[in-house]
Protein backbone atom coordinates (compact mmCIF):
# COMPACT_ATOMS: atom_id res chain seq x y z
CA UNK A 1 0.00 0.00 0.00
CA UNK A 2 2.96 2.24 0.54
CA UNK A 3 4.33 1.43 -2.65
CA UNK A 4 1.23 2.31 -4.40
CA UNK A 5 0.53 5.33 -2.31
CA UNK A 6 3.85 6.77 -3.37
CA UNK A 7 3.15 5.97 -6.79
CA UNK A 8 -0.37 7.52 -6.72
CA UNK A 9 1.47 10.42 -5.06
CA UNK A 10 3.89 10.83 -8.49
CA UNK A 11 1.44 10.49 -10.94
CA UNK A 12 -0.83 13.25 -9.24
CA UNK A 13 2.21 15.80 -9.12
CA UNK A 14 3.76 14.95 -12.51
CA UNK A 15 2.10 17.54 -14.07
CA UNK A 16 2.53 20.48 -11.28
CA UNK A 17 5.53 22.65 -11.57
CA UNK A 18 8.19 21.58 -8.85
CA UNK A 19 9.71 24.46 -7.62
CA UNK A 20 5.89 26.12 -7.22
CA UNK A 21 5.51 23.05 -5.10
CA UNK A 22 8.00 23.21 -2.89
CA UNK A 23 7.93 27.21 -2.55
CA UNK A 24 4.24 26.14 -1.16
CA UNK A 25 5.83 23.54 1.62
CA UNK A 26 8.14 26.34 2.21
CA UNK A 27 5.34 28.82 3.15
CA UNK A 28 2.73 25.51 5.11
CA UNK A 29 1.68 26.75 8.34
CA UNK A 30 2.44 24.07 10.64
CA UNK A 31 0.75 24.75 13.93
CA UNK A 32 -2.46 24.34 11.70
CA UNK A 33 -0.72 20.76 10.35
CA UNK A 34 -0.31 20.05 14.08
CA UNK A 35 -3.77 20.45 14.63
CA UNK A 36 -4.79 18.60 11.65
CA UNK A 37 -3.13 15.51 13.09
CA UNK A 38 -4.38 16.18 16.60
CA UNK A 39 -7.45 15.87 15.28
CA UNK A 40 -6.89 12.43 14.08
CA UNK A 41 -5.64 11.00 17.13
CA UNK A 42 -8.66 12.51 18.88
CA UNK A 43 -10.31 10.57 16.73
CA UNK A 44 -9.09 7.17 17.44
CA UNK A 45 -8.97 8.69 21.43
CA UNK A 46 -12.74 8.78 21.24
CA UNK A 47 -12.83 5.49 19.70
CA UNK A 48 -10.85 4.03 22.08
CA UNK A 49 -13.48 5.71 24.94
CA UNK A 50 -16.06 3.85 23.07
CA UNK A 51 -13.97 0.20 23.37
CA UNK A 52 -13.26 1.43 27.19
CA UNK A 53 -17.10 1.85 27.72
CA UNK A 54 -18.31 -0.81 26.30
CA UNK A 55 -15.99 -3.43 28.01
CA UNK A 56 -16.91 -1.43 31.27
CA UNK A 57 -20.44 -2.41 30.93
CA UNK A 58 -18.66 -6.08 31.10
CA UNK A 59 -17.10 -5.49 33.95
CA UNK A 60 -13.69 -5.59 32.39
CA UNK A 61 -11.17 -2.55 33.20
CA UNK A 62 -9.05 -1.76 30.41
CA UNK A 63 -6.04 0.51 30.75
CA UNK A 64 -5.85 3.64 27.85
CA UNK A 65 -2.84 2.86 26.54
CA UNK A 66 -4.42 -0.58 25.80
CA UNK A 67 -7.67 0.59 24.89
CA UNK A 68 -5.91 2.95 22.51
CA UNK A 69 -4.05 0.11 20.81
CA UNK A 70 -7.06 -1.43 19.92
CA UNK A 71 -8.34 1.40 17.17
CA UNK A 72 -4.32 1.89 15.88
CA UNK A 73 -4.39 -1.99 15.41
CA UNK A 74 -7.77 -1.61 13.57
CA UNK A 75 -6.78 1.64 11.15
CA UNK A 76 -3.45 -0.87 10.11
CA UNK A 77 -5.81 -3.46 8.96
CA UNK A 78 -8.66 -1.27 7.34
CA UNK A 79 -5.54 0.22 5.05
CA UNK A 80 -4.11 -2.69 3.98
CA UNK A 81 -7.85 -4.98 3.37
CA UNK A 82 -10.14 -4.59 0.82
CA UNK A 83 -13.13 -2.61 1.82
CA UNK A 84 -11.36 -2.18 5.06
CA UNK A 85 -12.50 -6.33 5.88
CA UNK A 86 -9.57 -6.45 8.43
CA UNK A 87 -10.51 -4.05 10.91
CA UNK A 88 -12.61 -5.97 12.82
CA UNK A 89 -11.20 -9.43 13.14
CA UNK A 90 -7.70 -7.25 14.18
CA UNK A 91 -9.68 -5.73 16.89
CA UNK A 92 -10.85 -8.98 18.04
CA UNK A 93 -7.47 -10.35 18.24
CA UNK A 94 -6.35 -6.99 20.10
CA UNK A 95 -9.03 -7.50 22.75
CA UNK A 96 -8.04 -11.09 23.21
CA UNK A 97 -4.49 -10.11 23.81
CA UNK A 98 -5.56 -7.60 26.31
CA UNK A 99 -7.31 -10.80 27.93
CA UNK A 100 -10.67 -10.61 27.29
CA UNK A 101 -13.57 -13.03 26.77
CA UNK A 102 -13.91 -14.29 22.97
CA UNK A 103 -17.43 -14.10 23.25
CA UNK A 104 -17.87 -10.60 25.25
CA UNK A 105 -14.95 -9.47 23.00
CA UNK A 106 -17.43 -10.12 19.91
CA UNK A 107 -20.27 -8.55 21.88
CA UNK A 108 -18.48 -5.56 22.52
CA UNK A 109 -17.54 -5.22 18.77
CA UNK A 110 -21.28 -6.05 17.88
CA UNK A 111 -22.39 -2.98 19.60
CA UNK A 112 -19.80 -0.91 18.58
CA UNK A 113 -20.43 -1.73 14.82
CA UNK A 114 -24.16 -0.77 15.15
CA UNK A 115 -23.73 2.51 16.83
CA UNK A 116 -20.96 3.48 14.17
CA UNK A 117 -23.13 2.47 11.30
CA UNK A 118 -26.13 4.24 12.91
CA UNK A 119 -23.97 7.86 13.24
CA UNK A 120 -22.53 7.35 9.71
CA UNK A 121 -25.81 7.43 8.45
CA UNK A 122 -27.08 10.48 10.36
CA UNK A 123 -23.73 12.43 9.35
CA UNK A 124 -24.21 11.05 5.80
CA UNK A 125 -28.02 12.77 5.99
CA UNK A 126 -26.90 15.91 7.61
CA UNK A 127 -24.53 15.82 4.38
CA UNK A 128 -26.86 15.14 1.56
CA UNK A 129 -29.47 17.72 2.88
CA UNK A 130 -27.22 20.56 2.91
CA UNK A 131 -24.34 20.06 0.53
CA UNK A 132 -25.52 17.04 -2.21
CA UNK A 133 -27.01 20.14 -4.16
CA UNK A 134 -23.68 21.63 -4.41
CA UNK A 135 -22.17 18.58 -5.65
CA UNK A 136 -24.89 17.26 -8.03
CA UNK A 137 -24.38 20.92 -9.78
CA UNK A 138 -20.86 20.40 -10.54
CA UNK A 139 -19.90 16.70 -10.12
CA UNK A 140 -22.72 14.37 -11.60
CA UNK A 141 -20.77 11.40 -11.91
CA UNK A 142 -19.31 11.43 -7.98
CA UNK A 143 -22.97 12.80 -6.75
CA UNK A 144 -24.06 9.41 -8.12
CA UNK A 145 -21.64 7.47 -6.34
CA UNK A 146 -22.49 9.14 -3.26
CA UNK A 147 -26.12 8.38 -3.76
CA UNK A 148 -24.62 4.58 -4.06
CA UNK A 149 -22.94 4.75 -0.88
CA UNK A 150 -25.66 6.11 1.50
CA UNK A 151 -27.99 3.29 -0.02
CA UNK A 152 -25.18 0.71 0.98
CA UNK A 153 -25.20 1.83 4.64
CA UNK A 154 -28.26 2.37 4.71
CA UNK A 155 -28.95 -1.46 3.59
CA UNK A 156 -27.00 -2.46 6.33
CA UNK A 157 -28.31 -0.18 9.00
CA UNK A 158 -31.92 -1.64 7.72
CA UNK A 159 -30.79 -4.98 8.07
CA UNK A 160 -29.34 -4.55 11.45
CA UNK A 161 -32.46 -3.03 12.77
CA UNK A 162 -34.47 -6.18 11.10
CA UNK A 163 -32.16 -8.61 13.14
CA UNK A 164 -32.86 -6.47 16.16
CA UNK A 165 -37.11 -5.45 16.08
CA UNK A 166 -38.06 -8.66 13.43
CA UNK A 167 -35.95 -11.78 14.44
CA UNK A 168 -38.50 -14.05 13.52
CA UNK A 169 -38.79 -12.55 10.03
CA UNK A 170 -35.31 -11.61 9.14
CA UNK A 171 -34.19 -15.33 9.70
CA UNK A 172 -36.88 -16.74 7.37
CA UNK A 173 -36.33 -14.00 5.00
CA UNK A 174 -32.42 -14.80 4.96
CA UNK A 175 -32.76 -18.63 4.65
CA UNK A 176 -35.06 -17.50 1.57
CA UNK A 177 -32.89 -15.62 -0.25
CA UNK A 178 -29.78 -17.80 0.63
CA UNK A 179 -31.73 -21.07 -0.79
CA UNK A 180 -30.69 -20.85 -4.59
CA UNK A 181 -26.74 -20.90 -3.65
CA UNK A 182 -27.80 -24.87 -2.33
CA UNK A 183 -27.69 -25.28 -6.07
CA UNK A 184 -23.99 -24.34 -6.80
CA UNK A 185 -22.65 -25.97 -3.54
CA UNK A 186 -22.47 -29.17 -1.80
CA UNK A 187 -24.91 -30.32 0.83
CA UNK A 188 -22.55 -30.82 3.51
CA UNK A 189 -20.63 -27.01 2.78
CA UNK A 190 -24.03 -25.50 2.38
CA UNK A 191 -25.31 -26.81 5.67
CA UNK A 192 -22.42 -25.81 7.43
CA UNK A 193 -22.90 -22.47 6.13
CA UNK A 194 -26.47 -22.11 7.02
CA UNK A 195 -25.75 -23.21 10.86
CA UNK A 196 -22.88 -20.10 10.81
CA UNK A 197 -25.24 -17.93 9.40
CA UNK A 198 -27.47 -18.68 11.79
CA UNK A 199 -25.43 -18.31 14.57
CA UNK A 200 -24.24 -15.06 13.70
CA UNK A 201 -27.59 -13.67 13.55
CA UNK A 202 -28.35 -15.31 16.93
CA UNK A 203 -25.92 -13.98 18.37
CA UNK A 204 -26.30 -10.30 17.31
CA UNK A 205 -29.98 -10.58 18.41
CA UNK A 206 -29.13 -11.63 21.83
CA UNK A 207 -26.34 -8.61 22.14
CA UNK A 208 -28.88 -6.09 20.40
CA UNK A 209 -31.12 -7.40 23.69
CA UNK A 210 -28.56 -6.25 26.07
CA UNK A 211 -27.97 -2.81 24.11
CA UNK A 212 -31.69 -1.88 23.76
CA UNK A 213 -31.35 -2.75 27.52
CA UNK A 214 -28.88 0.07 28.43
CA UNK A 215 -30.64 3.31 27.23
CA UNK A 216 -27.82 5.29 29.13
CA UNK A 217 -24.80 3.26 27.66
CA UNK A 218 -26.21 3.61 24.07
CA UNK A 219 -26.66 7.39 24.63
CA UNK A 220 -23.30 7.61 25.92
CA UNK A 221 -21.53 5.52 22.81
CA UNK A 222 -23.43 7.38 20.34
CA UNK A 223 -22.19 10.70 21.53
CA UNK A 224 -19.24 9.42 21.70
CA UNK A 225 -18.64 8.27 18.19
CA UNK A 226 -20.03 11.64 17.15
CA UNK A 227 -17.32 13.40 18.92
CA UNK A 228 -14.83 10.82 16.95
CA UNK A 229 -16.57 11.17 13.97
CA UNK A 230 -16.43 14.80 14.41
CA UNK A 231 -12.36 14.91 14.82
CA UNK A 232 -12.08 13.35 11.62
CA UNK A 233 -14.12 15.09 9.14
CA UNK A 234 -12.61 18.85 10.11
CA UNK A 235 -9.33 17.78 9.20
CA UNK A 236 -9.35 18.83 5.96
CA UNK A 237 -10.90 22.67 7.23
CA UNK A 238 -7.22 22.60 9.08
CA UNK A 239 -5.19 21.37 6.22
CA UNK A 240 -6.59 24.35 3.63
CA UNK A 241 -5.66 26.81 7.03
CA UNK A 242 -1.96 25.12 7.10
CA UNK A 243 -1.83 26.22 3.00
CA UNK A 244 -2.99 29.70 3.83
CA UNK A 245 -6.27 29.33 2.12
CA UNK A 246 -8.93 31.35 4.44
CA UNK A 247 -12.37 32.69 4.28
CA UNK A 248 -13.80 29.09 3.60
CA UNK A 249 -17.14 27.78 4.61
CA UNK A 250 -16.22 25.69 7.47
CA UNK A 251 -19.46 23.21 7.71
CA UNK A 252 -19.16 23.29 3.94
CA UNK A 253 -15.68 21.25 4.01
CA UNK A 254 -16.90 19.03 6.55
CA UNK A 255 -20.01 18.13 4.33
CA UNK A 256 -17.67 17.45 1.63
CA UNK A 257 -15.58 15.54 3.84
CA UNK A 258 -18.79 13.16 5.11
CA UNK A 259 -19.28 12.68 1.25
CA UNK A 260 -15.83 12.10 0.42
CA UNK A 261 -15.54 9.22 2.75
CA UNK A 262 -18.63 7.73 1.86
CA UNK A 263 -17.26 7.67 -1.77
CA UNK A 264 -13.92 6.06 -0.59
CA UNK A 265 -16.33 3.22 1.40
CA UNK A 266 -17.29 1.71 -1.93
CA UNK A 267 -14.20 1.52 -3.58
CA UNK A 268 -12.43 -2.08 -3.27
CA UNK A 269 -9.08 -1.42 -3.38
CA UNK A 270 -7.18 -0.72 0.37
CA UNK A 271 -8.01 2.46 1.46
CA UNK A 272 -9.75 3.29 -1.59
CA UNK A 273 -6.41 4.18 -3.03
CA UNK A 274 -6.82 6.08 -6.28
CA UNK A 275 -10.57 7.30 -5.65
CA UNK A 276 -10.13 8.75 -2.17
CA UNK A 277 -7.11 11.00 -4.37
CA UNK A 278 -9.39 11.53 -7.70
CA UNK A 279 -12.72 12.27 -5.18
CA UNK A 280 -10.49 14.92 -3.06
CA UNK A 281 -8.96 16.85 -5.77
CA UNK A 282 -12.38 16.90 -7.69
CA UNK A 283 -14.47 17.91 -5.08
CA UNK A 284 -12.13 20.64 -3.37
CA UNK A 285 -11.00 21.92 -7.09
CA UNK A 286 -13.46 24.29 -6.16
CA UNK A 287 -11.75 25.53 -2.63
CA UNK A 288 -8.02 25.33 -3.98
CA UNK A 289 -7.51 27.32 -7.50
CA UNK A 290 -4.09 26.40 -7.33
CA UNK A 291 -2.96 23.29 -8.58
CA UNK A 292 -0.02 22.71 -6.88
CA UNK A 293 -1.89 23.58 -3.23
CA UNK A 294 -4.38 21.02 -4.47
CA UNK A 295 -1.96 18.26 -4.61
CA UNK A 296 -0.59 19.10 -1.66
CA UNK A 297 -3.99 19.28 0.11
CA UNK A 298 -4.71 15.98 -1.12
CA UNK A 299 -1.14 14.30 0.19
CA UNK A 300 -1.14 15.58 3.33
CA UNK A 301 -4.83 14.74 3.79
CA UNK A 302 -4.00 11.00 2.83
CA UNK A 303 -0.74 11.35 5.47
CA UNK A 304 -3.00 12.92 8.13
CA UNK A 305 -6.33 10.59 7.91
CA UNK A 306 -4.87 6.95 6.18
CA UNK A 307 -0.92 6.42 6.74
CA UNK A 308 -0.27 7.83 10.09
CA UNK A 309 -3.10 5.93 11.17
CA UNK A 310 -1.54 2.96 9.73
CA UNK A 311 1.97 3.66 11.05
CA UNK A 312 0.02 4.09 14.51
CA UNK A 313 -1.02 0.49 14.24
CA UNK A 314 2.28 -1.08 13.24
CA UNK A 315 3.54 0.30 15.99
CA UNK A 316 0.85 -0.57 18.51
CA UNK A 317 0.98 -4.00 16.70
CA UNK A 318 4.45 -4.63 18.54
CA UNK A 319 3.65 -3.31 21.89
CA UNK A 320 2.55 -6.23 24.43
CA UNK A 321 -0.68 -5.09 26.56
CA UNK A 322 -1.53 -5.61 29.94
CA UNK A 323 -3.79 -8.06 30.48
CA UNK A 324 -7.53 -6.24 31.76
CA UNK A 325 -8.67 -6.45 35.10
CA UNK A 326 -12.11 -8.14 35.69
CA UNK A 327 -14.55 -6.98 38.36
Amino acid sequence: MLVLGIFIFWFSVRDVSFSELIGDIKRLQWGWLLVAFLSMFFSLFFEAAVVKALLHKETMTLRWRDALRIPFIEQLFNGITPFSSGGQPAQLFAMLQSGADAGRATSVLLMKFVVYQSMIVVNFIFALTTGFHYVADKMQVLSLLFVLGFVVHLCVIVALLMVMYWYNFTKKTVKFFFKPFKKFSKTDRYEKLEVKIDEKIDNFYEESLRLKKDGRLLLKISCLTLVQLFFYYVIPYFILLGLGISGVNFWMIVTMHILIVMVISLFPIPGGSGGAEYSFSTIFSSFITNSSKLILAMILWRIITYYFGMFLGMVALVVKPQKMKKG
